[in-house]
């Protein structure tokens, strides 16, 4: 089975080399094609030393996620298209093999394969926390409502040709084109034994950004309620509540003023953009 490591970049000097030596010393052959996005640093100085089979140059402000991924689905060679974004560093030479493992073995039923991302060493601690809990042994994601991440994943090139991603979604396009994969009955595995390096300590501006976005995204795809008891209130208490136990087990208790902060502008913002595209008509369409 051929395989296409797909890489998405910008501005990410400062970790790609990494992420690119990982890539090239794994145990299995691919092809390799990069997707930059109009990077001004020295992000394609360092692709280009590695030769990349396909280096593709996009415009900074034009990047649509879902354009992207079903670009990759028709350039790309392999049978497989194996999707690492250039802030995920590949921890081990087996990372590959490990990942695309359940896709060789099933018989079709698999739609996605996606790896354990473990954070980085200077990742705040609740980015630590959510790390673990959506990632590790995958017992907690398990019990939630849906989760799959793109960053470090596999899917196969022909299921990806037949269901393309929905190009209109700027966040969460992997969680709504893997929702349409569960629900026509395919699986989605977690493979938590092939791990990457990969978290975002984010400013107060950019975590406002990531999670209104991302709510707005999570209302598009399931719908559902979103009153401000159940979609705000009760999940920042709860998860106050384990952050509060978290640190305080790993002597940290110090920063729990830090984390209540970090928690609410997470929780609200999440909140916000669930609210905000509960009023619209148009349901499908994120921003």
């Amino acid at each position: 089975m051929k395989l296409s490591l797909i890489v998405r970049s910008f501005n990410d000097e400062g970790c790609i080399r990494r992420t690119l030596e990982m890539l090239r010393r794994q145990s299995r052959e691919a092809e390799l094609i990069v997707f930059d996005s109009g990077s001004t640093d020295g992000t394609l100085e360092i692709v280009r030393s590695f030769k990349p089979d396909r280096l593709v140059n996009g415009r900074a402000g034009d990047y649509l996620p879902g354009r992207v991924v079903n670009e990759a689905a028709r350039i790309a060679s392999g049978d497989v298209l194996v999707f690492n974004n250039s802030d995920c560093v590949p921890l081990d030479e087996s990372w590959l093999e490990k990942l695309v493992r359940p896709l060789e073995e099933s018989e079709g039923t698999v739609a996605a394969a996606f790896a354990n991302q473990l954070p980085r060493p200077d990742a705040f601690a609740l980015v630590r926390k959510d790390n673990e809990r959506a990632f590790g042994d995958g017992s907690i994601a398990a019990k939630w409502k849906f989760f799959f991440s793109l960053a470090s994943s596999a899917i196969p090139r022909k299921l990806l040709l037949e269901r393309p991603f929905n190009p209109e979604f700027r966040y969460s396009e992997d969680v709504e084109w893997a929702h349409r994969m569960a629900l026509e009955g395919r699986k989605l595995v977690y493979v938590p034994e092939a791990r990457v390096e990969h978290s975002h300590n984010y400013t107060p501006a950019q975590l406002r950004t990531r999670f209104y976005n991302e709510g707005w995204a999570d209302a598009a795809i399931f719908g559902g309620e979103t009153g401000f008891y159940r979609n705000f209130l009760l999940p920042f208490l709860a998860e106050t509540f384990r952050d509060f136990a978290y640190l305080a087990r790993r002597g940290e208790a110090g920063t729990v003023a830090a984390g209540i902060r970090y928690r609410y502008l997470q929780r609200r913002s999440l909140y916000r953009g669930r609210r905000d595209n509960s009023k619209r008509e148009a349901r499908g369409v994120c921003r």
